[in-house]
């Protein structure tokens, strides 16, 4: 068959300069696809209202039970001591915490936002703890448990009257108008402080007992991650037991390497404070703490009230909101769960003002908020599971109340939670980048909000840390007096306050002596 003439086809037209397509960039060796974005996370085995079998969420429970036990030793570690307590004073106040954290956890878990969140005591609090110990002169007292309780009920006067902030927030629903601005642009470095701002609980401790700390953190990694890997084809059942339970196997193998190193007397002639961090026989819980003992209201005594104090428990008390707030966007990304609306975080906040005032009748000395290294545990655990945290309490208010059982897990060498603090930390703040998913990466405008929230949210609260440990209290300071002071000699009652504010000051003084009025 002869060709046939056809006419030539027209040369290409180049498109215009504005219309031409972006080059796209071959994948690198190993790299996936472009992924679009999801509102979840599509990884987990169980999500909020879903649930493993009751010996999976035993299990879990007490893992989560032992990874806020860290924080709140590490907590009641630093503010005890500094207030005047003993070996005896600080295992009350564990089992303090421990108790209202379960109550506040059920508060949450049953009518607040209904997400797998455990309400632990909160670092925010330690700024103003110290302050007000700082400002109790000790030569006013014969010992150093008088002025342990002197400050305790202070603290106590303090907290009870700052969480009515959080109340008025929440019930008032101002907090959930102020929440529904929150675009993703905004989440991002919320969620982000909530995980990074932490830092200081993380390598800092693993640093003051190198080698027990790092062990944990090169061991939790290789078994959480590469185990799973390499080792999944042996057995299906490797692959999810590693990735829920390997923090318990990892905690039990470097405890017991722990227990070795101080029976053999590795630390026998090393400094305090490296036995501190180090021994596991070195914090004198299991020796002080009662057999069995139930957190009772004003079981330090009765309450005493400051307006200075009460002012600057406000700001830690609202830096709580604000943390819990971020907290529980990222574990409604991490449970499986829809973000929660304004109207479910106002409820919230407002249980969380009441979780304060119950913690400040019982003898707490901080607040609490949502507890982020939970959050973390439940994406590497990939359970999302709310019974799991509900049953959690149980151990919770089981070893809180039953001292010696509770002191025993207590007496863990703070540089291994602090290893795995560096691993939940880091996922939580992860969870806050992973928002920008659903914002425009390119905008500077977006970056320059990010960039500049995330800087400032970690740079600003360095600068009072280091005000506060240079100067002894905060840079915000009037020569305003106290507004209600309880004598030590006469304690003031509810009864008696509540006439002292409703009366005039001349009247108030001529009725009860022990309630003094001064003009701010």
């Amino acid at each position: 068959m002869g060709e046939t003439n056809q006419p030539p086809p027209p040369p290409p037209v180049a498109a215009p300069p504005s219309m031409m397509p972006m080059p796209m960039m071959a994948p690198a060796v190993g790299a996936g696809a472009i992924h679009p974005p999801h509102e979840q996370f599509h990884h987990l085995a169980y999500c909020v209202h879903s649930n493993p079998s009751w010996v999976q969420v035993a299990a879990l429970a007490f893992l989560h039970y032992l990874v806020m036990l860290g924080s709140t030793v590490m907590l009641a570690s630093t503010i005890v001591p500094a207030m005047g307590g003993n070996a005896g004073d600080k295992a009350r106040v564990i089992q303090s915490f421990l108790f209202m954290s379960g109550i506040n956890t059920m508060l949450q878990t049953l009518i607040g936002t209904r997400l797998p969140t455990i309400m632990n005591a909160s670092f925010a609090f330690v700024v103003p703890v110290l302050s007000i110990a700082r400002d109790i002169d000790s030569n006013d007292f014969t010992n150093n448990h008088q002025r342990f309780l002197h400050t305790m009920r202070t603290t106590q006067g303090a907290l009870i009257v700052a969480s009515i902030l959080n109340m008025i927030l929440g019930f008032s629903t101002i907090w959930g108008a102020y929440a529904k601005k929150f675009s993703p642009v905004i989440m991002t470095p919320v969620v982000c402080v909530v995980g990074l701002g932490l830092f200081e609980l993380g390598f800092p401790q693993v640093g003051k007992c190198v080698e027990i700390g790092l062990p944990m953190l090169i061991l939790a990694v290789i078994v959480q991650q590469y185990v799973p890997r390499y080792f999944s084809h042996i057995h299906e059942r490797i692959t999810y037991l590693f990735e829920r339970y390997s923090l318990l196997l990892c905690i039990g193998i470097v405890w017991a390497f722990a227990a070795i190193l101080t029976a053999a007397g590795a630390y026998n002639h090393v400094s305090p404070k490296t036995q501190q961090h180090c021994r596991t026989d070195k914090s004198f819980l299991m020796s002080s703490a009662p057999w069995i003992k139930i957190p009772y209201p004003f079981q330090w005594g009765t309450p005493i009230f400051t307006a200075g104090h009460s002012f600057g428990m406000m700001g830690a008390v609202l830096v709580g909101a604000f943390e819990s707030t971020g907290a529980h966007f990222a574990t409604a990304r991490l449970a499986g769960a829809t973000p929660p609306p304004g109207h479910v975080l106002s409820r919230s906040v407002g249980l969380q003002g009441i979780g304060m005032f119950l913690e400040g009748i019982f003898g707490a000395p901080a607040g609490s908020s949502v507890s982020v290294e939970n959050i973390g545990l439940l994406g590497l655990t990939k359970i999302g599971s709310r019974r799991v945290i509900q049953i959690s309490t149980g151990f919770m208010i089981f070893f809180s109340i039953f001292g010696k059982f509770g002191a025993f897990f207590a007496s863990i060498p703070l540089p291994i939670f602090a290893a795995i603090y560096c691993i939940l930390f880091g996922i939580v703040a992860a969870v806050g980048v992973s928002f920008m998913q659903f914002a425009n990466k390119n905008s500077m405008r977006n970056i320059y909000i990010i960039g500049l929230s995330l800087f400032l949210g970690i740079s600003a609260p360095q600068y009072f840390n280091e005000y506060t440990s240079s100067a002894g209290r905060g840079p915000a300071r009037t020569n305003a007096g106290w507004v209600f002071e309880a004598s030590p000699l006469t304690p003031i009652k509810f009864t008696n306050f509540c006439t002292c504010i409703t009366h005039l000051p001349s009247a108030c003084v001529d009725a009860f002596s022990g309630c003094h009025i001064f003009v701010l």
